[in-house]
């Protein structure tokens, strides 16, 4: 009975969290905090808008993003008059020195122990908001007791001896925390990443939460640490104490998949939702795929598209003119059934082989290698730094032909017009190097003077001019020139408002992949802008923008350890980018388990597992996974043998897909009569109700057989002896010539 009491008492416990959290959820409008990927942290620009309302005054440095803004310019205007009615009702002015607004915890030593801190107050002409350090040598916080420090040189200590050691400590560890997140960022070679990772493990010792973070998310995935789920485990639970989002997100990833603890859906809700208030973007999106796919919760394509913007807002703003990061979706399956077949990886030996072109002078290994480090992909990182590194060597080299000239200027437009770390933002040098590319009559030359004209960078604004260029771009299918036309027609800049105009440029520049233009056709199907409302649509078109996010840099990390051989690492990564929706990792995690390559799980759990993520990637459209599906249930792996159910993920294959290989299964199973009808022709169905009725064997004698191999025999020569006097009775024309029609031999004329 007590056993009883206590499971009533839990299962409505963790509902509550659940309702109490989903039902918070909508309402909170808390920021949301950039991620790299799951180890580290990236910070991205603001999103550019353009108010839909104020024609001519482009307010975006680079790509024009869509957005509701009516509500915005009604919030904005509350906040003006709000503000300037508390700027009139409180006027900014000293406070009495009887007056103490604020208080510090501590207020001990100096010349007025126990009194209250002012704040603020006035030291050596400068007023302090709060307890500083400044005029200490010992670097203690203090603060004054009245507001004029310099006249009544009344003060007191903010915090004890201990709290100052700690806050040093604590300060010192946070120096070391951003010195070695640096020098993790900006090297490429593993074994100096192992060496960061470590010195990361010690500053995470020292309690620093952040580091703790990573070396978390390091030890659950194997990244340069030692693959460890029980501690990384541990360092969650602790952090998520704390209030960490991210730690959060990754205990609710830990029960989703079982992984270190007993699975448990409901437990992982309430941390990825949780998280999702915290803020973190892979919560978002996590949640996002569960309210779209019905998983763990019902189905609720409205729940998907708020937790989806949310994420695809911060994926649009952080795409850049060149594209943003290059994202491949690698198979397994498809490198194991087909060896041949290239991956779109470079072999690091043919990287070092195009380098050492590079290096002697090539112009095209210097052009491919530049573009490589500038884009990333194809197993090689973005680095601005080395891209520059190519385009010097470029410069050294003799540039042959005006497809290099107009690759070369691409690059400088691009790295001149954004800036980076390495090259700053030049409007007048990225202008000169547009006009050269334009009067080529290159695209993005075109393009380039379209921006500079829209924006006014170097020259006047000029939106006839912008609109001219753009349209040059567009004509030879440059898709910046399709996203920029479609922007200005969206918002009136230049031309009268269209929307069909816009929608008919976006979905252009979207066949061409770009991220920005599946993220306006979003909003424009999420708001019904031009086009019918749609939440089916406008979830799909932000679920790929999203799954554009730097954290798909993840497949290539998991698959550069499959390469390696790491499949305990391999699957974990997989599974991660699983529960975000990604199906081609639905796909590869299905694939290893149904290999029995990993150790993380039992034997027991491999089919049922791989079984449930052939389910999530055929929902997502994927033929292969439905076709195992079938395979799943006719052999009876990680459940019942189950005809009926294989019929019809095998029928779904065929007539959906058209399939081969489901098209041949389902014949099998209806000749054998597995889960349908059997099905016979009719030929040899009578053949065979004929031949079991007569006892040959009684009839023509127990060597029957070979008799009628002797007449079939006999009837297979007179065929074909009739067949050559039939052909030899025809006279051929001469080569060259053709037999007019009804121009026929007498023979055949005859018969």
């Amino acid at each position: 009975m007590t056993t009883r009491r206590r499971k009533k008492t839990t299962a409505p416990g963790i509902g509550r969290l659940v309702i109490a959290a989903l039902l918070l959820l909508p309402h909170v409008t808390a920021d949301l905090q950039e991620e790299n990927n799951d180890v580290s942290e990236f910070q991205s620009p603001a999103a550019g808008q353009i108010p839909s309302d104020v024609e001519g005054q482009p307010v975006a440095p680079d790509e024009m993003l869509l957005e509701d803004t009516e509500p915005q310019r009604e919030q904005e205007f509350n906040r003006k008059e709000s503000d300037g009615a508390k700027t009139e009702e409180h006027p900014i002015q000293p406070p009495p020195s009887d007056e103490k607004p604020t208080d510090a915890p501590v207020r001990i030593g100096g010349t007025a122990s126990g009194e209250p801190c002012v704040f603020p107050f006035l030291f050596l002409g400068k007023e302090y908001l709060g307890c500083t350090t400044e005029g200490r040598g010992d670097g203690r916080l203090w603060c004054a007791t009245t507001y004029d420090y310099d006249q009544d040189k009344k003060w007191v200590f903010c915090e004890t001896e201990e709290q100052a050691q700690q806050r040093r400590i604590e300060e010192e560890t946070e120096e070391q925390y951003q010195a070695v997140v640096r020098m993790i960022n900006t090297t490429t070679r593993k074994s100096q990443k192992k060496d960061l990772y470590k010195k990361l493990l010690n500053v995470a010792g020292k309690g620093h939460g952040k580091a703790m973070e990573k070396v978390a998310y390091a030890m659950l995935f194997g990244d340069y640490l030692a693959q460890n789920i029980t501690q990384a485990k541990e360092l969650f639970e602790k952090l998520a104490l704390t209030g960490s989002p991210k730690a959060q997100t990754a205990l609710g990833f830990l029960y989703a998949s079982g992984l270190g603890v007993n699975s448990s859906q409901a437990k992982a809700l309430v941390y990825y939702t949780f998280g999702a208030l915290g803020g973190n973007l892979m919560a978002h999106m996590i949640l996002g795929y569960r309210y779209w796919g019905g998983v763990g919760v019902p189905q609720s394509c409205e729940s998907a598209l708020t937790h989806y913007r949310a994420v695809a807002n911060h994926v649009a703003s952080d795409v850049s003119l060149t594209g943003g990061n290059a994202v491949q979706r690698i198979r397994l399956l498809d490198e194991v059934e087909n060896p041949g077949s290239t991956s779109g990886m470079l072999e690091e030996d043919l990287i070092q082989y195009y380098q050492f072109l590079a290096e002697k002078g090539d112009v095209q290994a210097q052009v491919g290698l530049g573009q490589l480090h500038l884009h990333g992909g194809r197993g090689v990182e973005q680095n601005h730094q080395v891209n520059v590194g190519q385009v010097s060597c470029f410069l050294l080299g003799f540039i042959a032909g005006v497809a290099h000239i107009i690759y070369f200027l691409f690059f400088l437009n691009s790295m001149y017009s954004e800036g980076s770390e390495f090259v700053p933002q030049n409007n007048d040098t990225a202008l000169q190097y547009f006009k050269k590319a334009s009067d080529l009559g290159n695209p993005v030359g075109q393009s380039g003077l379209g921006m500079a004209y829209l924006y006014g960078r170097g020259v006047p604004v000029n939106y006839e001019l912008a609109l001219k260029y753009f349209q040059k771009a567009a004509e030879q299918g440059w898709v910046d020139g399709q996203l920029q036309l479609g922007t200005m027609y969206y918002n009136g800049i230049g031309v009268k408002r269209d929307y069909k105009q816009a929608l008919k440029f976006f979905n252009l520049a979207s066949q061409a992949g770009h991220i920005h233009a599946f993220y306006n056709l979003a909003q424009m199907h999420a708001t019904g802008t031009g086009v019918m409302r749609s939440c089916h649509t406008a979830v799909e078109l932000f679920k790929n923008v999203c799954e554009r996010g730097r954290w798909s840099e993840r497949l290539m990390s998991a698959y550069s350890s499959y390469k390696d051989g790491d499949l305990d690492s391999v699957l974990v990564q997989y599974l991660m980018l699983a529960e975000q929706g990604y199906e081609v990792a639905q796909s590869n995690v299905a694939f290893i388990l149904d290999q029995h390559g990993a150790k993380i799980f039992t034997e027991n759990e491999t089919y049922p597992r791989a079984l449930l993520h052939w389910t999530r990637a055929a929902a997502q459209g994927y033929m292969v996974a439905r076709i195992k599906l079938g395979d799943y249930h006719f052999y009876g792996y990680g459940t019942d043998v189950d005809y009926e159910t294989a019929v019809i993920h095998y029928r779904l294959a065929s007539e959906q897909q058209h399939s081969a290989q489901a098209m041949f299964n389902l014949g099998y199973m209806h000749e054998k009569g597995l889960g349908i009808k059997q099905v016979r022709p009719k030929v040899m169905c009578l053949v065979k109700e004929l031949l079991s009725q007569v006892d040959l064997d009684q009839l023509l004698g127990p060597e029957w057989d070979l008799y009628l191999m002797t007449v079939i025999a006999l009837l297979l020569g007179t065929v074909i002896a009739y067949r050559q006097r039939q052909h030899q009775a025809v006279p051929q024309a001469p080569p060259g010539l053709h037999r007019p029609a009804g121009d026929q031999p007498e023979q055949e004329q005859e018969c």
